[in-house]
C-alpha cells in the first residue's frame, strides 16, 4: 500500500528515528466520491483513502493539521480537495495519482467548511462554511483567489451542487429550503446572485401568499383609520420587517432531503414526506410529480428518500429501508420500481464518471458497486466493521497479523502487510476488551456479561470460538496478558482482579481473585524471565480524597499447581502469600505502569501536563504508603493520556487527547520519536500495541473510526538491536511451551472438545460442543442450566462445606425455632379470642426484632415524608393564598364590598381602588402644572390682544383687581359646558373638567398623553365621590341593624311571654359585605378533626380543670339560692311581666265533693273565682298591651329598613351612573390609546418604507455603479476586441503584399493554404456508453479549451511539414508563410475567446440594466406608497374621533347604513345650525302664508264646483229611488203591516193563540210519550221471548250449517267454478248499473243547482227595493 508524500511541516520531526504510516484501516462517515472511473475516495479520521475498484489496492492521504473535514473530487482534473477541523481552516487540492499538492486554499472561514463541490465545466471550487459565517465562496482552486462570496446567516445547508451543464448555476438545499444561485461574469468579475424556491405545503398543495411589503387586499376603513400591514403593527422597521409574518400565517412546507440536476437544468427534489418535486432551473416553478397507480402511492408514502441519482428516464432513490427504487418519470406523472434490494439503509449513491457503475454506501459504511451491462454485477467493494473498533492487539509474534474487536462483539483479523481482512468472527454479545496470549496463538475478548471468550487464532482465516469463562457477573474493564503469557488478569466494574491461568491445556483456570478499589484505570505487569514471580500493579482513583490509588501484589509462576493453598475457601487470593501493598498518591492519575525493575512507577498526571516517576520503597510495610515524585518531565499533551512500556521495557509510549503517539526513553522519559496519527478532533487515541519485535505498533482512535499501522522509518542502532535481542531471547523462552499449547489446541479441537470451567456442574460424557464460527455460539452450558458465574460457585461451596461443619448446632437451632414457632402460634390464637381492647396487632408477634424496627422506621419514614409533602403542598397554597390576598386585598387602598337591600333584590357595590403610585402622581401634577401655565398663558395672550384693542386703562384696572373672580367665574364656566360636549357625564358627580382639553384639538401625541393622564384622574375622582356615598350608605346599614337588634330583644321578650310560635326578622351582613370574613378560618368551617400532640392535649385538659376551679370557687354555698327559688320563684317581688305566669292556688276543700263543701268553703270558693276571674281579664288585658308594642316594634323596624331600601335603591341608580361616567371616560381612553397606537403604527410603517427605500436607493447607487463600471469596461474590451479584429483582417489583407515576390500562381496556392485549417478529431462517446450516460456531451470548461489549442498547434505542425510545400517553392518563403499562417490562426483563437467574452459581458450589462429598472420601479412603488402613507397620516391627525352624548330617541333613523358612512361630513356648532334654522324658519313660514292664501282662493273654486257635482248626483239618485218606488213588489204581510193601525195588538193576539197552541201540543206529547214507555214494556217483553226463539233457532242453525258446509263441500266439488262466473258477472252488471244511476244522479243535481239559482234570480226581481229618501 502507497502513502502520499507529506509536504507539510511537521513541528513534532525529530532528528534520528521516525515513525511512518503503513496503512489506515477505517470505514466512511462521509460520502464516498469517485475521482477517476475506476478510484474511489472517502475521507477517516486524519487521513483520506482512495480505492481501487478493480485491485482493491488503497492509498492514503495524511492531513497533518488534524482531522479531515469534507472531501471533494474534481473528475476531469483529477484532483481531490479537502479541509481541514482547526481554527481558521484551510482547504487543500492535491493531484491523483501523485499525491502531489496543488494548492492551499485560505480563506475568511473561522471554524469549519460543511461542504465543498467542484464545477465539471471550469476551475472553480463551491466552499460553504458553518458557524458563524455560513458564508458561500466560489473559489477559482488554480490561481488561489475567492471569485466571490455571500453570506446568509444563520442557514444551514445539507446539500451543495453544480449545474452539470452550466457552471453559471449552483444549487443550495436544507430541510427548509432550496436555493438556487447563480454566478454572473464580466470579465474577470463575478457576482452571486439567490433565488429561493417556493416549496408547497406538506399535503403537496400551494399557498397563496400575499405581498408582505405592499399589501394589496387590505379593506379600508372609513371610521377607525387605515389599516396597516402586519409588520407596521408589530412595529418592525428594519429588514425582518420584509419577511415577518405572524404565527397563524406560517404553513409547514415540504422539507427537502435531497436533489439532482438533470441535462435539461431542471432539478429533481425528493423530500421527507415522501414527495418528488421539480424545479425548473430557469423560472424556478415548483411541479409535484404525482404517481401513476395507487398501489405505487401507497409505497411512495413509505419512501423517505435519502440518496438520490439521475438517470435517463428518472431518478434512483433509495432510504433507510434497504431498496433502490428506479422512478421512471414522464411529463408530470412517475411510476416505482424496485431497482436492486442493498438489505442495508442505504445513504449514498453516486454514478461513475462513464456510468457503467453506481456506487452504493450504507449508513454502516459498507460500499457496494453495481455494474451496468448485459450481465450486470453487484460487488462488495468494502465491508464495514459493525461499529467503531474498541480495542486492538498483535498476534504474537507481532509481525504477521493483528485483531480489533468492536462494540458488537466482531472481532476481526487483519494481515499487517497489506491491512487486508484475513478473518472475521462473531460474538453476538456486547464486548469491551481483547487480549492476545504470548504463549499460545489463542485470545481473549471480554463482554458488558462479565464472561471471557477464548479464541483460537491458529488459522487467522478462520478463527474460533473454543472456550467460555464466566468470573463474575461484572462487566469486564481490563484483560492483560503477562509479558511470558502465564497468567491472564481480568479486571471487572466491581473492582475486582481475576487470575487466570493462560495455558489452554489448563482449560483456562480461575486461579483465584484480589479485590482492589472500583472503576480501575489500569493493570501493569512485569514478567521477566529471570525470574520466578509476575508482580501486578493496578492503578484506581480515589475520587472521595483527590487521589489515585495503587496496589502491587506478587503471583509467582508455581501459583497454577500450589493455588488453593493461596486461596481462601471463596477463592479469594491471601493479602499475606501475594505480599499485597497499597500506595497512594497525592494528586490523581490518568495512567500507570510498573518499571521492569520493579524500583519505581511511571504516572501520567490527570490535571497537569506532567510524567512523573515514583520510587518503590524497598523495605515492607503495612497500611498505606504515600509515594512522593521523583522525576517529573513535561508530557507536552492535551489532556489526560495513557502510559505503556515496549516489550523489553526500555520504551515509555505516551498517548493522549491531542492524537499524538510519542516514544521515549524509560530512563530519561526524553521523546525520541513521535507520530501525529490521529487528532483532538476526534479526541486523540484509544489504545496504542506494539509487536514484540518493536517494529510494528497499532494505534487507534477513540471516536475517529480509524485504525493507524505505524512503522520504523530508521531503524538500526541500539535502539534496534534491544528490542530484537529481547525479542529473540522471549521465543526462545516461549517456544516450546508455545508448541505444546498449539498442539494441545489441535487436539482439543479435532476432538471437537466442550471446553468449561472445572467448577461447573458435571456435563453428560456423550455431549460434543459443536463450535461454529458462522453462528459463533457459545456452547458453554447445558440445555435448561443457567451458567454459574465462578465467583459465586466459589461462595456455593464455602456455604455447603460450613452446612456440613456446623451441620449439628444447626439442627439444634431449628429444633428451638420449631418450638419457639409453636409458642407464638398459640399465643396468636389465644390473642384473637380476648377482647378488642386487649387485642394485639399481627406485627406485634413477630420475633425479629431487627425486622420489626425496620418496619418502624420504614413507617416513621413514610409518614414523615407525606407529613413533609403535607407542609409543602399547604406552604405552597399559603404562599399562593397569600400572593392573592396581598394582591386583591392588601394592595387595595378601597376595599371591594357591596350593600344589599333588606327586602329588595338589590346588590350596590364599590369600586375597588388601589393607591395612585408615586409616578402616577408625579405625572398628574406635571400635567396639571402644564395645564395652569397653558391657561395663564392663554390668558396673557388675550390680554395682549384686548391692549391693542380699544379697552380704556381704566377697565384693564378694573380687570386686574378681578382677577381672580374671573379665574373661578371662567372655571365655572368651563365646568358647566353641557355633557353632550364633554362626551360624559362626570360633572354630575361635582368632577371639574375645566383642564381638559377639547376633544377637537387633541392633535399632537402630547396632548393625548396628557389628555389621558387626566381622564383618568377623573375617574379615579368619580369613583371616590361614588365610595364616599356608599361608605355613609354601609354605616347606616350597621346603624340600622344595631336598631334592630336592639328592638329584636323586647320582640323576643314578649314572644316569649306570649307563647308565640314566631320567628323574629334577625338581618345579618353577608360575606359580600363583610368580605374579610371569608380570609378568616373559623373551626366550623373545619370539617376534618383537629389533630393535637400530646403536650397540647395535656395543657387543653390542665386549663379546663383550672377554669372548673375558679368557677366553683367563684359559685360559693347556694342555700340562699336554692330557699328563693322553693318559696317566692327566684325573686323578691311580682313584676307586671309575671302576670302571664301567675296561678292561683286552689282551696284544699275542692278536693272534695261540691255536697260535702260547708257555707264558709263556699264563700272561700266564691272569692276564689272572682280572683279568677279577676287574674284572666289582667292577663287579657296586658297581653293586649304586649302585642300593640309588639306589632308597634315589627312596624318600626319595617318602615326603617324599607326607608333604607329606598335610599339603597337610589344609590343604586347612583352606582349605575357611575359605572356610566367611568365607561363613558374609559371608552374616550381607549379611543385616544387607539390612536396613539395607530399612530405608532403609521409612524413605524413610515420608518420601514424609509429604510426600505434607503436600502434600495443604495442597491440602486450600487447598481447603477455597476453599470458604468459594466460599460466602461465592456468599451475597452470592445475597443480591444476591435483592435484584435482589426490585426486579424490587416494580416488577411497583407497577405499577398508580403509575398508579391513570388509568381501569382504560386500566391494563389499559397493564399488557399493559407486559408487551410486542421480538423482536430473530437473523442467520439462508445454507443453503449451513450445509451446510459445521462448528460451526453457537456460545455467544454477551459482545460479542455487549453487542450483543444494545444491539438490545433500540434496540427498545425503536421500542415507545416515540409513535405506540404507546393512544388517549386523556395524553402525560406514556405517557412515564413508557415510562421505567417500560424500567427493568423492564434490570433483566430483570441478573436473567438474574445468574442465569447464580449457577448458574455454584454449580456451580464443587459442584466444589470434590467435590474436596474426593476430596482427604480420599485424605488417609486415605494415613493407612492409613502406619499399615499403620509396623505393618511395626515387625515387621521384631522379626522379625529369625539366621543357625543345624545338622547335615547333624539337622533334615529331607519336605514342604519347611513349612520356608518359620513365620507364628505364636518363637525360644527349647534349654534350655528340652530341660527341657520331659526332663519330658515322665518322664511318658512313667510312663504306658507303666502302658501295659505293661494291655497284658500283655489279651495274656493274646487268647493263650489264640488257642489255642482254633488247636486247632479243627487238629482240622479232621486230618479233612481222614484223608479224604484214605481217598481217595487209588496207582499201581504208587508201590506197588512202598513194597512192594519193596531197592528202590535193583532201580534199580540196571535202571540196568545200560538201559546195556547203550544200547550195543547206538550199536553198530546206527554200522552205520546207515556204511550211509548208502555209500548217499550210491551216490546221488551216480546224481545225476551224472540231472545229465546232466537236461541232455539241458533241451535237449529248450527245444525243447518253444518249440513250447508257438507252440501257446499259437494257444490265446490261439483260446479263451484261455473257458480262462481255468474256470481261475479253479477257483481260486474250491478257496479255498471250503480256507476250509471251516480253520473245520471250528479246530472240531475247540477240541473237543480241551476235551477234553483235562477228561481233565486227571479223572486229577487219581484222584491221591492226601500230607497232611505
Amino acid at each position: 500500500m502507497a502513502q502520499g508524500p507529506e509536504r507539510e511541516e511537521n513541528i513534532y520531526a525529530t532528528v534520528g528515528a521516525s515513525l511512518s504510516v503503513r496503512w489506515v484501516q477505517g470505514y466512511p462517515k462521509q460520502n464516498v466520491h469517485f475521482i477517476n472511473d475506476s478510484t474511489i475516495c472517502y475521507p477517516c479520521g486524519n487521513f483520506v483513502i482512495f480505492i481501487n475498484i478493480e485491485t482493491k489496492k488503497k492509498t492514503v492521504l495524511q492531513c497533518m493539521n488534524g482531522v479531515v473535514g469534507v472531501v471533494a473530487t474534481n473528475i476531469p482534473c483529477e484532483v481531490v480537495a479537502f479541509s481541514d477541523r482547526r481554527l481558521r481552516p484551510l482547504i487543500y487540492i492535491y493531484n491523483f495519482p501523485g499525491l502531489i499538492r496543488r494548492t492551499k486554499l485560505k480563506g475568511n472561514v473561522l471554524l469549519d467548511y460543511t461542504l465543498l463541490s467542484f464545477s465539471y465545466c471550469g476551475t472553480y471550487l463551491a466552499s460553504y462554511s458553518s458557524l458563524p459565517e455560513f458564508e458561500l465562496a466560489i473559489w477559482n482552486w488554480e490561481s488561489s483567489v475567492i471569485l466571490c462570496k455571500k453570506s446568509q446567516p444563520g442557514t444551514d445547508v445539507s446539500q451543495m451542487t453544480f449545474n452539470p451543464m452550466n457552471w453559471h448555476q449552483l444549487c443550495l438545499s436544507s430541510p427548509s429550503a432550496v436555493t438556487v444561485w447563480t454566478i454572473e461574469r464580466s470579465n474577470q468579475e463575478h457576482y452571486l446572485k439567490a433565488k429561493s424556491v417556493k416549496l408547497p405545503m406538506e399535503d403537496g398543495s400551494f399557498f397563496n401568499e400575499t405581498d408582505v411589503i405592499f399589501p394589496t387586499s387590505l379593506a379600508k376603513d372609513l371610521i377607525y383609520g387605515p389599516i396597516l400591514p402586519l409588520s407596521a403593527i408589530a412595529g418592525l422597521v428594519g429588514e425582518e420587517a420584509e419577511t415577518f409574518r405572524p404565527k397563524d400565517d406560517l404553513y409547514p412546507s415540504l422539507h427537502p432531503s435531497i436533489h439532482c440536476w438533470t441535462p435539461t437544468s431542471d432539478l429533481y427534489v425528493g423530500c421527507e414526506e415522501g414527495h418528488l418535486l421539480m424545479i425548473n432551473g430557469e423560472t424556478l416553478k415548483v411541479t409535484v410529480l404525482k404517481v401513476e397507480d395507487t398501489v405505487a402511492k401507497e409505497r411512495r408514502n413509505l419512501i423517505s428518500p435519502v440518496t438520490m441519482a439521475y438517470q435517463k428516464g428518472g431518478v434512483l432513490i433509495s432510504g433507510i429501508d434497504g431498496f433502490v427504487y428506479s422512478f421512471i418519470i414522464k411529463d408530470s406523472t412517475y411510476k416505482i420500481e424496485t431497482f436492486l434490494d442493498v438489505e442495508e439503509p442505504v445513504e449514498h449513491m453516486r454514478f461513475s464518471p462513464n456510468c457503467q457503475m453506481l456506487l452504493i454506501q450504507t449508513d454502516k459504511g459498507s460500499i457496494y458497486i453495481y455494474t451496468f451491462g448485459e450481465e450486470p454485477t453487484f460487488d462488495k467493494v468494502l465491508e464495514a466493521c459493525d461499529g467503531k473498533f474498541q480495542a486492538i492487539d498483535f498476534i504474537p509474534p507481532g509481525n504477521e497479523y493483528c485483531m480489533t474487536l468492536t462494540h458488537s462483539g466482531e472481532v476481526c483479523v487483519w494481515c499487517i502487510e497489506d491491512g487486508t481482512c484475513a478473518g472475521k468472527i462473531y460474538l453476538n454479545t456486547p464486548a469491551t476488551v481483547l487480549a492476545c496470549s504470548p504463549s499460545s496463538l489463542s485470545a481473549a475478548v471480554g463482554t458488558m456479561g462479565g464472561s471471557i471468550h477464548f479464541l483460537d487464532v491458529r488459522d487467522a482465516e478462520a478463527p474460533k470460538a473454543i472456550y467460555k469463562a464466566l468470573p463474575s457477573e461484572w462487566s469486564v474493564q481490563h484483560l492483560l496478558y503477562d509479558q511470558q503469557g502465564i497468567y491472564l488478569l481480568v479486571g471487572t466494574s466491581g473492582g475486582y482482579i481475576f487470575i487466570i491461568n493462560a495455558s489452554p491445556s489448563s482449560l483456562f483456570q480461575v486461579l483465584g481473585f484480589t479485590e482492589v478499589g472500583k472503576d480501575i484505570l489500569q493493570i501493569s505487569t512485569v514478567s521477566l524471565l529471570e525470574t520466578d514471580i509476575v508482580e501486578v500493579m493496578v492503578l484506581s482513583p480515589l475520587t472521595e480524597t483527590g487521589r489515585s490509588r495503587l496496589d502491587i501484589f506478587t503471583l509467582p509462576k508455581i501459583l497454577p499447581q500450589v493455588s488453593a493453598s493461596f486461596t481462601d475457601e471463596r477463592g479469594r487470593l491471601k493479602d499475606e502469600l501475594i505480599h499485597k501493598f497499597r500506595y497512594e498518591i497525592e494528586h490523581t492519575l490518568s495512567s500507570a505502569v510498573l518499571d521492569f525493575q520493579s524500583h519505581q512507577i511511571y504516572g501520567f498526571c490527570n490535571q497537569v501536563p506532567y510524567i512523573c516517576s515514583y520510587l518503590i520503597p524497598q523495605q515492607e510495610h503495612s497500611g498505606i504508603c504515600i509515594l512522593k515524585p521523583h522525576q517529573k518531565v513535561q508530557s507536552k499533551h492535551y489532556g489526560p493520556g495513557m502510559l505503556s512500556l515496549s516489550p523489553h521495557g526500555l520504551w515509555l509510549i505516551t498517548i493522549a487527547k491531542g492524537g499524538i503517539l510519542c516514544i521515549r526513553d524509560v530512563r530519561t522519559l526524553e521523546t525520541f520519536a513521535r507520530s501525529r496519527s490521529h487528532s483532538h478532533q476526534g479526541h486523540g487515541i484509544q489504545s496504542v500495541r506494539i509487536s514484540m519485535d518493536g517494529q510494528n505498533i497499532l494505534v487507534n482512535g477513540k471516536d475517529d473510526g480509524t485504525l493507524v499501522h505505524l512503522r520504523w522509518r530508521r531503524f538500526g542502532g541500539n535502539l534496534a538491536s534491544e528490542v530484537i535481542e529481547y525479542y529473540e531471547k522471549l521465543l526462545i523462552s516461549l517456544h516450546n511451551t508455545m508448541d505444546e499449547e498449539n498442539d494441545y489446541l489441535s487436539i482439543q479441537q479435532g476432538e471437537s472438545l466442550n471446553l468449561e470451567s472445572k467448577s461447573e456442574c458435571s456435563m453428560s460424557e456423550n455431549m460434543k460442543s459443536s463450535i461454529d464460527s458462522s453462528s459463533q455460539e457459545d456452547l458453554v452450558q447445558v440445555d435448561g442450566i443457567k451458567e454459574i458465574p465462578w465467583i459465586q460457585q466459589k461462595s456455593q461451596e464455602a456455604i455447603k462445606n460450613e452446612v456440613k461443619l456446623f451441620s449439628k448446632k444447626r439442627k439444634e437451632i431449628k429444633t428451638r425455632i420449631k418450638a419457639l414457632a409453636k409458642t407464638v402460634l398459640t399465643m396468636m390464637e389465644e390473642n384473637e379470642t380476648v377482647d378488642n381492647i386487649a387485642k394485639l396487632d399481627q406485627k406485634e408477634f413477630g420475633l425479629d426484632l431487627e425486622e420489626l424496627e425496620r418496619l418502624h422506621d420504614e413507617n416513621e419514614e413514610e409518614v414523615a415524608k407525606i407529613r413533609k409533602d403535607a407542609e409543602m403542598h399547604n406552604l405552597a397554597k399559603a404562599y399562593l393564598a397569600e400572593l392573592i390576598k396581598e394582591e386583591c386585598w392588601n394592595s387595595m387602598a378601597v376595599k371591594g364590598r357591596a350593600l344589599k337591600c333588606f327586602h329588595m333584590p338589590y346588590v350596590v357595590e364599590n369600586f375597588p381602588m388601589k393607591e395612585r403610585t408615586d409616578e402616577e402622581l408625579k405625572e398628574l401634577k406635571r400635567v396639571l402644572w402644564q395645564k395652569k401655565i397653558e391657561t395663564e398663558c392663554l390668558k396673557l395672550r388675550k390680554e395682549i390682544v384686548e391692549v391693542q384693542s380699544t379697552i380704556t386703562l381704566a377697565k384693564k384696572h378694573h380687570e386686574e383687581e378681578d382677577e381672580e373672580e374671573e379665574e373661578e367665574d371662567t372655571a365655572v364656566k368651563n365646568a358647566n359646558l353641557p355633557n353632550y360636549l364633554l362626551g360624559s357625564l362626570s360633572t354630575d358627580f361635582g368632577v371639574h373638567a375645566s383642564l381638559l382639553s377639547s376633544q377637537l384639538e387633541l392633535h399632537s401625541r402630547e396632548e393625548k398623553i396628557n389628555q389621558i393622564i387626566l381622564l383618568k384622574d377623573v375617574i379615579y375622582k368619580v369613583k371616590t365621590a361614588f365610595n364616599h356615598e356608599f361608605d355613609a350608605a354601609y354605616k347606616q346599614k350597621e346603624f340600622e341593624v344595631a336598631r334592630v337588634k336592639e328592638k329584636n330583644v323586647r320582640i323576643q321578650e314578649i314572644i316569649l311571654d306570649l307563647d308565640l310560635e314566631e320567628v323574629v326578622w334577625q338581618p345579618e351582613f353577608d360575606d359580600c359585605e363583610k368580605p374579610e370574613r371569608t380570609l378568616v378560618v373559623e373551626n366550623k368551617e373545619i370539617a376534618a378533626q383537629k389533630t393535637l400532640n400530646p403536650w397540647l392535649k395535656g395543657r387543653a385538659e390542665l386549663t379546663m380543670t383550672h377554669e372548673m376551679e375558679q368557677q366553683l370557687l367563684t359559685q360559693g354555698p347556694n342555700t340562699r339560692r336554692r330557699a328563693l327559688m322553693d318559696m317566692m320563684g327566684g325573686v323578691l317581688e311580682v313584676k307586671k311581666e309575671d302576670i302571664l305566669k301567675m296561678v292561683i292556688p286552689q282551696p284544699p276543700f275542692m278536693a272534695k265533693a261540691d255536697t260535702l263543701w260547708s257555707e264558709e268553703e263556699r264563700k272561700q270558693f266564691k272569692d276564689y273565682e272572682k280572683k279568677v276571674k279577676e287574674l284572666n281579664e289582667e292577663r287579657d288585658k296586658y297581653r293586649k298591651s304586649l302585642e300593640a308594642e309588639m306589632k308597634k316594634l315589627q312596624n318600626s323596624i319595617q318602615e326603617s329598613t324599607q326607608n333604607f331600601d329606598e335610599h339603597l335603591k337610589r344609590l343604586f341608580e347612583r352606582r349605575v351612573k357611575a359605572e356610566m361616567v367611568v365607561n363613558q371616560e374609559e371608552l374616550k381612553i381607549n379611543n385616544l390609546v387607539y390612536s396613539l397606537l395607530l399612530d405608532e403604527e403609521i409612524n413605524s410603517r413610515e420608518a420601514f418604507l424609509n429604510n426600505y427605500l434607503a436600502r434600495k436607493q443604495e442597491e440602486k447607487n450600487q447598481s447603477s455603479e455597476a453599470i458604468q463600471k459594466s460599460r466602461e469596461d465592456l468599451d475597452v474590451y470592445k475597443e480591444n476586441y476591435d483592435n484584435l479584429l482589426a490585426e486579424d483582417k490587416v494580416l488577411d489583407r497583407s497577405f499577398k503584399k508580403e509575398f508579391s515576390e513570388i509568381p501569382s500562381h504560386q500566391v494563389d496556392i499559397l493564399y488557399k493554404l493559407f486559408k487551410r485549417r486542421p480538423r482536430i478529431h473530437k473523442q467520439k462517446i462508445h454507443l453503449d456508453t451513450a445509451s446510459i450516460v445521462p448528460f451526453g456531451e457537456r460545455p467544454e470548461s477551459g482545460k479542455l479549451s487549453k487542450d483543444t489549442f494545444a491539438q490545433l498547434m500540434k496540427a498545425m505542425d503536421d500542415l507545416d511539414n515540409i513535405n506540404n510545400m507546393p512544388e517549386g517553392l523556395d524553402p525560406s518563403v514556405w517557412e515564413h508563410f508557415c510562421m505567417t499562417r500560424r500567427a493568423k490562426v492564434e490570433n483566430e483563437q483570441k478573436v473567438k475567446q474574445k468574442a465569447a467574452g464580449l457577448m458574455e459581458m454584454m449580456a451580464f450589462l443587459q442584466r444589470r440594466t434590467e435590474d436596474d429598472e426593476k430596482l427604480q420601479q420599485e424605488i417609486e412603488k415605494v415613493l407612492h406608497e409613502l406619499t399615499v402613507l403620509q396623505e393618511e397620516k395626515v387625515r387621521f391627525q384631522l379626522n379625529l374621533t369625539i366621543q357625543i352624548l345624545l338622547k335615547q330617541g333624539q337622533v334615529e333613523l331607519e336605514n342604519f347604513q347611513l349612520l356608518l358612512e359620513y365620507p364628505d361630513a364636518i363637525l360644527i356648532n349647534k349654534s350655528i345650525i340652530e341660527d341657520l334654522n331659526s332663519v330658515i324658519r322665518t322664511q318658512g313660514q313667510k312663504k306658507v302664508a303666502s302658501m295659505m292664501e293661494s291655497k284658500d282662493v283655489h279651495k274656493g273654486i274646487f268647493q263650489i264646483e264640488w257642489e255642482h257635482k254633488k247636486m247632479e248626483m243627487e238629482m240622479e239618485d232621486l230618479n233612481q229611488k222614484a223608479w224604484d218606488i214605481q217598481m217595487l213588489f209588496f207582499s201581504r204581510d208587508r201590506q197588512k203591516y202598513l194597512n192594519e193601525p193596531n197592528y202590535e195588538t193583532l201580534i199580540a193576539i196571535q202571540i196568545g193563540i200560538m201559546e195556547q197552541t203550544i200547550a195543547v201540543l206538550e199536553k198530546t206529547h206527554k200522552k205520546n210519550v207515556e204511550n211509548c214507555k208502555k209500548l217499550l214494556k210491551k216490546l221488551g217483553r216480546y224481545s225476551n221471548q224472540k231472545d229465546i226463539a232466537n236461541y232455539t233457532l241458533s241451535c237449529n242453525l248450527r245444525e243447518e250449517l253444518v249440513a250447508v258446509s257438507e252440501r257446499k263441500e259437494i257444490c265446490n266439488a261439483v260446479g263451484s267454478k261455473l257458480t262462481c262466473e255468474k256470481i261475479a258477472k253479477e257483481r260486474y252488471e250491478n257496479m255498471m248499473e250503480q256507476q250509471k244511476l251516480t253520473n245520471i244522479a250528479k246530472q240531475q243535481a247540477e240541473q237543480i243547482l241551476i235551477l234553483q239559482t235562477e228561481l233565486e234570480r227571479l223572486r229577487m226581481k219581484t222584491f221591492p227595493a226601500l230607497v232611505q229618501m
